[in-house]
């Protein structure tokens, strides 16, 4: 089976993340050509891939090679570079691609401000200007969600011209991830016969549990909320009569004990979450 693969690699400077988003029709396309690590950089190693280029490109980024120069080094010591394809972001921006002349058509790459698009045995070239153009507009949102777009805009191009497998989103930032890991998002769909689509139902539910809303629309638990959070946490058998402890205990069962910090001032999402919870058992 020959992995035909589209694929974007990019970093957001100001947030300090780097990432992956990658589609094909390839059995868990994510456990192979998916690699990032924070403060280094991340590649996309594809067509008859050889993972060591994840793992030696960024070994060599940490070394300080500048994309283009790492890649350069990746490829002079493969005799099959010709059948390879590559995207590659330093920790400074810098993007580079391969696209080696023996790729499976149509097969070709595109680099622009802190991001490499590549793609082979595609539908036809429109897949790669999709990722590119659709990242390059969309910096008002977070990385992992430009690079989504991005990965779901290529498909609507086109895409593997076999149809869908899998997709993997890799985001990573140092303490960026539940409990201060260096992993903010790790999401794979090996085996769907809509996996992009698939991956983009698994983002919402990453961004409910482990997203964050911003401080200035968290809501003050004042004494109509205190009331209304207490009845519904008893309902739900929550009974110590401390309301911080309760809510905060009720969270951990339900995966949302990173948006609960104490009881005087309340995320929405985890209000909203606590209406649904109770309103089933009712």
């Amino acid at each position: 089976m020959t992995p035909s693969t589209f694929s974007i690699v990019a970093c957001d400077l100001d947030r300090r993340e780097w990432g992956i988003a990658v589609a094909s029709r390839f059995l868990a396309i994510g456990a192979l050509s998916a690699w990032a690590e924070p403060e280094v950089g991340a590649v996309a190693t594809q067509s008859f891939i050889k993972a060591s280029y994840g793992s030696d490109g960024l070994r060599l980024l940490a070394q300080g090679e500048p994309a283009p120069e790492a890649l350069a080094r990746l490829l002079a010591e493969d005799d099959g570079r010709e059948q390879r394809q590559v995207g590659i972001i330093d920790s400074d921006g810098r993007a580079a691609a391969h696209t080696g002349s023996a790729c499976v058509r149509w097969a070709g790459d595109r680099c622009g401000p802190s991001y490499a698009a590549q793609g082979n045995m595609l539908v036809s070239g429109d897949t790669v200007v999709a990722l590119a153009e659709t990242f390059e507009g969309g910096a008002t949102v977070s990385l992992a969600e430009r690079l989504l777009g991005a990965l779901a805009a290529g498909q609507a191009a086109g895409g593997d011209r076999r149809g869908q497998q899998a997709a993997a989103l890799r985001v990573v930032r140092r303490g960026g991830g539940y409990g201060g890991a260096d992993v903010a998002v790790d999401l794979r769909v090996d085996d769907h016969p809509e996996a992009v689509r698939e991956l983009q139902r698994l983002y919402g539910l990453h961004e409910l549990y482990f997203g964050s809303t911003p401080e200035d629309e968290w809501l003050p638990v004042d004494d109509d909320l205190e009331r209304e959070l207490g009845t519904r946490l008893d309902r739900l058998g929550y009974t110590s009569g401390d309301l911080a402890a309760d809510l905060e205990a009720w969270a951990g069962v339900e995966n949302l004990e990173e948006r609960v910090r104490g009881a005087a001032r309340l995320d929405p999402v985890v209000l909203s979450e606590l209406r649904k919870c109770e309103e089933r058992r009712s």
